[in-house]
């Protein structure tokens, strides 16, 4: 049985990666490239930067700054309409994984016209877009080098997910340097997000011998360097391997999808605001102890990838301690629970029979090792208290 592997058509890593920009466009044949981007990005110089490498090769930019955290339906309309109304030829995206999935679905829309609801899963979307340049400056989403977007419909407060090949970056530049300005806060709960990606794509039941081989070298990368980035942001070397780890971590997942942690992460940002690498750590330790039995050696390997294991160790050893080492590193990076977070009891349960209904909807639990019912889901939800 063979595997069908998509990747972006260019992939520039390392440091100063970014700055090859101009070089990028020119190999592809673009010319007037809008840039997507937030205000931060713009506060913090990068967006200026990105400018002036490209006008030393005579190209103009302008910028879209309006995306926000968590895109939305109405967050990406005015970049929508700005991108459609331009005279565009690519997007360049610049930013943490929110920026990247609106210009994924500013790409489409603009190209293709339609409403985001027209093109969330089941649908695959095959239609190409805008093309996009994806520079992450967070070492968590693998957006960049995913044909994945999740975007939020007020309307219904469903975490729309869009899938297809249609989202791919053309071109992926994956530059440490450009993480080494993130809060611990971010590192952490982006950092997370990143394991989870590499965890959920290894157990997959979509899981293949090629998204394996990325999954495992994505938690060889970010278990040891976690902790470290959170408590020393300037540790260049760790940065590094972080960042890597989760280009791999969103290789691994894009071509094998994600499970559980993932399909109960998204209603639970999508109705109380909580950021998707937050929901994600939330979740994790739980989720993973409902699933480990139905695939125990694919868990143990896991925990030999992250180095809390070895060879010796047996399979319920292994298992054993990759929970308690999923519940330590929520408590030293200081995870909060639902309640500790500022959601009101009421609110949550109120919203668990709904919530556990959206998950299951995603079409993500029925990845997971053990398929969970409804009443399962709202179990775990409920054990997160």
């Amino acid at each position: 049985m063979s595997t069908q592997v998509i990747l972006p058509r260019i992939m520039q890593v390392g440091a100063g990666a970014s700055q090859e920009i101009p070089n990028i466009l020119t190999s592809l044949g673009c010319k007037r490239p809008l840039i997507i981007t937030d205000k931060m990005m713009v506060k913090l110089g990068y967006i200026s930067r990105v400018q002036e490498a490209l006008a030393s090769h005579a190209i103009a930019a302008e910028v879209f700054d309006d995306t926000v955290p968590e895109p939305t339906v109405s967050s990406i309309q005015a970049g929508v309409d700005k991108a459609r109304n331009g005279d565009y030829d690519c997007l360049i995206a610049l930013g943490g994984g929110s920026p990247i999935d609106s210009a994924k679905a500013i790409s489409i829309l603009a190209k293709q016209g339609g409403e985001m609801q027209d093109y969330k899963f089941p649908r695959a979307v095959i239609e190409s877009g805008l093309p996009i340049i994806a520079v992450p400056t967070t070492a968590g989403t693998g957006s960049e080098v995913t044909r994945v977007t999740i975007i939020t419909d007020e309307k219904t407060d469903e975490k729309m997910l869009c899938m297809g090949i249609g989202f791919m970056p053309v071109a992926a530049l994956v530059d440490y340097d450009l993480t080494l300005s993130l809060p611990s806060r971010t590192t952490a709960d982006t950092g997370i997000d990143a394991l989870t990606h590499a965890m959920e794509a290894y157990i997959s039941k979509k899981a293949n011998p090629y998204s394996d081989s990325q999954a495992l070298s994505a938690m060889r990368l970010i278990s040891p360097n976690l902790r470290r980035v959170y408590k020393d942001g300037s540790d260049n070397q760790a940065r590094e391997a972080m960042m890597l780890g989760s280009t791999l971590a969103g290789v691994a997942f894009s071509n094998a999808s994600v499970a559980l942690v993932h399909g109960m992460s998204r209603p639970i940002g999508a109705a109380f605001h909580v950021p998707h690498g937050l929901s994600n750590a939330m979740l994790l330790p739980s989720v993973t102890e409902f699933s480990i039995p139905d695939a125990p050696e694919r868990y143990a390997d896991c925990a030999r990838a992250m180095g809390i294991a070895n060879e010796k160790d047996s399979t319920d050893v292994a298992n054993d301690k990759l929970l308690n080492e999923l519940h330590a590193l929520n408590d030293e990076l200081q995870v909060p629970t639902p309640e500790q977070f500022g959601i009101k009891r009421e609110d949550f349960f109120n919203l668990l029979p709904t919530m556990a209904e959206q998950a299951l909807a995603s079409g993500s639990p029925n990845n997971n090792p053990r398929a969970p019912s409804t009443e399962e889901i709202i179990n775990i939800y409920k054990k997160l208290w």
